[in-house]
């Protein structure tokens, strides 16, 4: 478990969490050593021990440590911490599409352009380092205040020439963006990820998904058989040049799509253009039922021209058996394509355990959650966990592990997750310590820092030390509350040359170990002994400020002139 505040690695101090998912968790986290915000992915401690999600996980830092591109979430770090496997990343602060989907719905074209330019452009940087998504959603395309987006989640990412690309792993994904290869198990090429944007494209431009379904072998028939609506039909302000993006991308046939993610990202940049403004719809050069890079219809095209070559040997007498013999091909062909669906998705479905969605038992008692969770055939588990909440009351429940909304199975165990109440920490003795490392700490843990000086001549403080602090060791301070630490303004006042008997060569030292500019000047007369110092332009006590010049004077015995001439004498006559 990963509580606010500790270390991974001595290094990436932990705020919060900031996302959960079936392989890994993602939290804040404060990294003490370049003083920056960062994501940290962390693989689930259930799965640690899992080798073949260990590899997965490792294979996503491989593939995103690849690639840099303005709007590919940037890596920063991978390493293992006590059993902790751990990807460091940059922060986004925004939100995911699909929750601005959410709360607005379709988005304005300008924006959908906008965005889609960024992701293609992703895309392509991907492809050109032979990387395939495979799992392009709302959900994993991030959005800042200022627009920008940035495509992350590589999790289920793998190199085009990996030879862990097979059918079986190929039928991964979320099934509402899932292209039709992906879903008869024939796996992914970069036109896959092509599909993938073109549906996207359809949500961004109508706040809808463009296929529904009970289940998600139902999504996953659709995705393979029905042509995607027309957005035109759904909203007529949108040009038909957008919608023939949308058609050319999401077309069943991966011969039909974009060669490349480049020549997408241009169709899509001069869309608008005026040329373009009378398009026609496009058609398909091949048929959208010939696929022939699904690995699906090939034995079926091969058997029909077989039937068709016989069939043109034989007999015009015997036409009405060769008709028999094409319908009984077609028959078989259709029930040969049944079987294959049936084997790559329905019978596995079919075979599966009952699945339950997670409810969300927030702000309820650990009885009534207790309850809830029960009655729909989960087990809980009797050792629940706490965790501070400024919004939830003490002793009622935050959430779940898992997390409301995932489906899982019939007697899953269930943990609550309790609130402790509002989060706060006991001040500690923080003098003699480095200001930046507890200002660190204490701003991980939500707490507000502030800082003042204090005037000190000693030179034995180290800059940056803290002397002072507010409140007392043992206050408990609560999130946003404040903690007042004072650190030295070290400085140097000038001594009295004068009085304390300073000689030239030590005032020179001074000057050297200062900063100063010493000009010396001297001054004739007999009330002090030659080489003595008698005035200082900078009063004594007042601060030594680096660059500035230091004046003195220095006593020198006076000299007398003997006259040329005696008469010249006074008093001799």
């Amino acid at each position: 478990m990963v509580i606010k505040g500790q270390k991974i690695n001595d290094r990436y101090q932990i705020i919060r969490t900031i996302g959960e998912g079936g392989m890994a968790n993602v939290y804040l986290a404060y990294d003490t050593i370049l003083n920056r915000e960062v994501a940290v992915k962390l693989l689930r401690g259930d799965l640690a021990d899992d080798e073949k999600f260990v590899r997965r996980f490792q294979r996503e830092a491989i593939s995103a440590s690849s690639l840099s591109h303005p709007n590919i979430v940037e890596m920063y770090d991978v390493g293992e911490d006590d059993g902790k496997y751990y990807i460091v990343m940059e922060y986004v602060d925004g939100k995911t599409l699909k929750s601005l989907i959410k709360r607005r719905g379709g988005l304005t074209l300008t924006e959908v352009i906008d965005i889609m330019l960024q992701l293609t452009s992703a895309v392509a940087c991907a492809h050109d380092s032979y990387i395939i998504h495979r799992d392009i959603k709302p959900q994993n395309v991030l959005i800042k205040e200022d627009g920008t987006v940035k495509i992350t989640d590589f999790g289920i990412a793998m190199a085009l020439n990996s030879n862990e690309l097979t059918q079986t792993n190929s039928v991964m994904g979320s099934v509402h963006y899932l292209p039709p290869e992906q879903a008869n198990g024939s796996g992914s090429t970069i036109k896959s990820d092509i599909y993938s944007l073109g549906i996207l494209m359809f949500e961004l431009l109508t706040g809808k998904l463009p296929f529904k379904g009970d289940n998600a072998v139902e999504i996953a028939i659709k995705q393979m058989r029905d042509q995607i609506p027309s957005v035109c039909a759904i909203n007529s302000e949108i040009p038909q040049s957008i919608e023939n993006i949308i058609l050319k991308s999401c077309a069943k046939n991966p011969k039909n799509r974009y060669e490349n993610v480049l020549e997408m990202h241009n169709d899509i940049k001069n869309a608008l253009n005026e040329e373009r403004k009378d398009e026609q719809r496009i058609t398909y050069r091949y048929s959208e039922h010939d696929l022939e890079e699904t690995k699906i219809m090939p034995n079926l095209n091969k058997t029909s021209e077989q039937e068709v070559k016989k069939e043109e040997k034989e007999e015009s007498t015997k036409s009405d058996k060769t008709m028999n013999g094409v319908i009984i091909g077609l028959v078989i062909a259709a029930i040969s394509l049944i079987a294959i669906i049936s084997a790559v998705i329905l019978v596995p479905a079919l075979t599966q355990e009952k699945e339950i969605v997670v409810p969300d038992v927030s702000n309820m008692s650990v009885v009534d959650a207790e309850k809830t969770l029960k009655k729909l055939g989960f087990t809980v588990n009797t050792e629940t966990k706490l965790e501070p909440s400024d919004t939830v009351k003490e002793g009622l429940v935050i959430g779940t592990k898992p997390v409301n909304g995932v489906s899982r199975k019939e007697g899953t165990e269930i943990t609550l997750v309790i609130s402790s109440g509002e989060e706060g920490i006991v001040v500690e003795n923080y003098i003699g310590k480095n200001y930046y490392e507890v200002k660190g700490m204490l701003e991980a843990n939500g707490i507000v820092v502030m800082v003042d000086k204090k005037e000190v001549q000693d030179k034995e403080i180290t800059e940056n030390t803290i002397i002072e602090q507010y409140p007392e060791v043992g206050t408990k301070v609560i999130q946003g509350g404040t903690v007042k630490l004072v650190i030295p303004d070290v400085i140097t006042k000038y001594p009295n040359f004068v009085s304390e008997g300073w000689t030239v060569e030590d005032i020179s030292k001074f000057c050297e170990e200062y900063g100063l500019t010493l000009t010396i000047v001297e001054e004739e007369t007999d009330l002090y002994p030659a080489g003595r110092v008698i005035k200082q332009s900078r009063s004594a006590d007042s601060r030594v400020i680096a660059g500035v010049s230091l004046k003195i004077t220095v006593a020198k015995e006076v000299t007398f002139v003997e006259p040329e001439n005696p008469e010249d004498i006074p008093g001799e006559f």
